[in-house]
């Protein structure tokens, strides 16, 4: 069965609601204008007893010889003008004196209600069921001039009369509570249509599937994502955006102001001016990055704004996977050369019959490669770690360079919320600034040295050379661009690189002079990452 729409259900509703509302407002409205109306005429009734028994001539009548013939044309005449459906006139025992039927002159009065006027001398209003029905009546006690009690005046008002006058203002209200529910409709008629208008004609299931959407596709933008409100304080932020600023994806940033997340941010500028923003360079967290602005507007009125933002190490990722690419590639051919080499090598034992020679051989090199991927399993399990240390191995051995990994070295797994890639291109970088200082040296001197620690806080990464370390002359301008210790151009970028890379990850590096005699590099980086900017 299919669903009526979000403007028909509101239509439906409102106009119910509507009708209802002015259905009982109708009705409390007739029984209130009943009972005002019912109270009128009790109090007109009570009014006119009183007065007629006051009056000189209905006392007078009382005294006369024959008081029916005195009293009932009184009552008759006032019957008349007053618009009553009767007014009778009693004597003490509640005989009747006058009576709007002739024939029940002289028989007692019905309804039994005259007790407090005849005995107490009280004017009141009664409902009581005559000998005309039931009526609402005023009475009045009726004295002579010594004050004693000589009898009791009965104005009534029928009911069935009392009622047809409140008929009469029924249709009034019917025509009110109809005119207000076709207002009502009108006015929800309205309002459903509106309501659809805000919404862009969409259905609650079609803005569920949106939301859904729309939490999937942020989700999937690999640029990190901050919306913030009108008070700067974030409203939403996708995973992407937890991982460039080097936070665990469960950190609660929602609710949080944005000021204290990324303190130098320009999103109120933005609010405040209203203009877009594309593609500014900025620094967020000690990192470099390119951020988009743009405000949020309702109408003409700006509710937020959102930015996104994406670290420039990634605009140059590309040129350093390629980078990466070529130094596997390079590891790769090192290492078929170096096993064509020892192939060539067991070939010629072999053609010269000297087997024992060749198993030697063989079984130094299966228990060397055995050995280092025994300590690699059991002290750096990581994949990328494993694979660029092996991969650096390789390439020490065609450059004939002791490359020594430290038997104390240990890391499990690198944390999923730090790039991996920023790792590999430290360690790839730092390393091959080890070959590069230790190329001028004897075979037998050169060493570089790479040391990996995971103490559960942070990871330490020391890369140690035996070359001649870093001239005090540059050794305050080492991490500058263009600045290098060797003498060709174009160099002066790998050190800066590495720089660029710790601060991404929210670390930091050293140098020192290593136990080998040329540089010690030192990088810590937290594995908790960090909330505020940290000095560089």
């Amino acid at each position: 069965m299919k669903k009526n729409s979000l403007q028909a259900r509101i239509f439906r509703f409102g106009a119910l609601f509507v009708s209802l509302v002015a259905i009982v407002i109708g009705i409390s409205f007739y029984f209130i204008i009943s009972h005002a109306i019912e109270r009128q005429i009790g109090e007109r009734a009570l009014s006119i007893a009183i007065t007629t028994a006051e009056r000189q001539d209905i006392i007078a009548g009382f005294q006369s010889e024959n008081p029916t013939e005195v009293l009932q044309p009184i009552a008759t005449s006032i019957e008349k003008r007053i618009g009553a459906e009767y007014v009778v006139i009693g004597n003490k025992e509640g005989i009747r004196y006058a009576h709007p039927v002739k024939e029940r002159i002289g028989q007692k009065m019905v309804g039994d209600d005259n007790e407090q006027a005849l005995i107490y001398g009280k004017s009141y209003i009664s409902e009581a069921t005559g000998s005309l029905g039931t009526a609402l009546r005023g009475k009045a006690p009726v004295f002579d001039e010594s004050g004693e009690i000589i009898g009791v005046i009965s104005v009534g008002f029928l009911k069935d009369n009392i009622a047809l006058i409140f008929m009469q203002y029924v249709d009034n209200i019917a025509y009110i509570v109809v005119i207000a529910i076709l207002i009502g409709t009108v006015g929800s008629s309205i309002l459903a249509r509106n309501i659809k208008k805000e919404i862009f004609n969409l259905e609650p299931s079609e803005i569920a599937s949106l939301f859904t959407e729309r939490n999937a596709l942020i989700e999937s933008v690999r640029e990190g994502i901050i919306m913030v409100d009108a008070n700067g304080v974030i409203t939403m932020v996708n995973l992407a955006a937890h991982e460039i600023l080097s936070l665990p994806e469960q950190t609660e940033l929602v609710g949080r102001s944005i000021w204290e997340v990324i303190p130098n941010t320009n999103l109120p500028q933005v609010m405040e001016s209203g203009e877009n923003q594309f593609d500014r360079p900025m620094e967020i967290r000690g990192k470099k990055a390119i951020v988009n602005r743009i405000p949020i507007r309702v109408g003409d009125n700006i509710v937020g704004a959102v930015s996104s933002f994406r670290l420039q190490s990634d605009i140059d990722r590309l040129a350093e996977e390629l980078s990466q690419v070529k130094r596997y590639t390079e590891a790769l051919r090192a290492q078929t050369h170096e096993y064509n080499n020892f192939l060539y090598t067991i070939s010629g034992l072999i053609q010269l019959n000297s087997y024992e020679e060749a198993l030697s051989l063989i079984h130094v090199e299966t228990a060397e490669h055995q050995s280092l991927i025994q300590f690699m399993t059991k002290h750096l399990q990581d994949p990328f770690l494993g694979g660029i240390v092996i991969g650096l191995l390789n390439r020490a051995k065609e450059l004939k360079v002791r490359f020594v990994l430290d038997e104390d070295s240990y890391l499990e797994k690198l944390p999923k919320h730090l790039q991996k890639h920023l790792f590999v291109s430290i360690i790839g970088n730092l390393v091959t600034n080890g070959f590069e200082a230790v190329e001028g040296l004897l075979e037998d001197e050169r060493i570089v040295r790479v040391f990996i620690l995971d103490n559960g806080e942070e990871i330490l990464i020391e890369v140690e050379d035996s070359g001649k370390g870093i001239e005090e002359g540059v050794l305050n301008d080492i991490w500058k661009e263009g600045v290098s210790t060797k003498k060709e151009e174009n160099r002066g970028y790998g050190l800066v690189k590495v720089k660029e890379n710790v601060n991404d990850l929210g670390g930091s590096i050293a140098l020192e002079r290593g136990d080998l005699g040329g540089a010690l590099f030192i990088v810590s980086i937290p594995k908790g990452g960090y909330l505020h900017d940290k000095p560089n």
